[in-house]
């Protein structure tokens, strides 16, 4: 099974996902947790670049092939050949923080956002994926207790952006069914609790 995280910066989507895995380890499955960009050689030489904040002169459809070129790797490397071994494949991110940041967030046309995704992903489409929902503003909150000299160029990004990109995620909850959105403001086992809860239900379906 593939299973994705998403949401606004700071949602708390690491979190969950390390519980996620430590119940399925405890069912003895076996499991997987892939970044973002990244999770090969080469795509973490390209998150590199695209989180460096000495790159902010870096134009948006330079950014959008950037995140795809990455994917593109991640996916015939790592993703399709775990899923072929009976791996559940945990991923802090997918084609849809593009849709969400690229698309709604910068401003690419989205008919050429869904162009470029599904040439990079290659047909795999998560079974599953969660968005982490919280306000902007708690967000914003959050970030404020990271060292600013940490935080990556997306994530320096203002407010304005960020509500967009929430707004990205909401309406794309509202045209497929496999996304699943949990309050993000409850607490970390509350949030846990609905994400198993989620996941059994699938689980079940699929094994009916």
């Amino acid at each position: 099974m593939f299973i994705t995280f998403e949401g606004i910066d700071f949602c708390g989507k690491s979190t969950q996902i390390e519980l996620l895995k430590k119940h399925l380890i405890s069912e003895n499955k076996k499991v997987e947790i892939i970044r973002e960009p990244g999770g090969t050689v080469i795509s973490e030489k390209v998150r590199d670049l695209l989180l460096s904040k000495s790159h902010n002169e870096m134009f948006m459809e330079s950014e959008i092939f950037l995140f795809s070129a990455s994917r593109a790797q991640l996916v015939r490397e790592k993703i399709k050949p775990l899923l072929k071994k009976g791996y559940y494949v945990l991923s802090d991110r997918f084609h849809d923080s593009t849709t969400a940041y690229q698309g709604y967030g910068r401003g690419v046309d989205l008919e050429t956002v869904n162009k470029i995704n599904s040439l990079a992903i290659d047909e795999i489409i998560p079974d599953l994926t969660f968005i982490i929902d919280i306000p902007v503003d708690v967000a914003e909150l959050r970030k404020l207790e990271k060292e600013k000299g940490k935080l990556d160029r997306l994530e320096i990004l203002n407010n304005e952006f960020f509500n967009r990109v929430r707004k990205g995620y909401l309406r794309m909850a509202e045209k497929e069914k496999r996304f699943k959105i949990i309050d993000g403001m409850l607490s970390i086992e509350s949030i846990s609790k609905k994400i198993l809860n989620e996941f059994k239900s699938l689980e079940e379906r699929q094994l009916a």
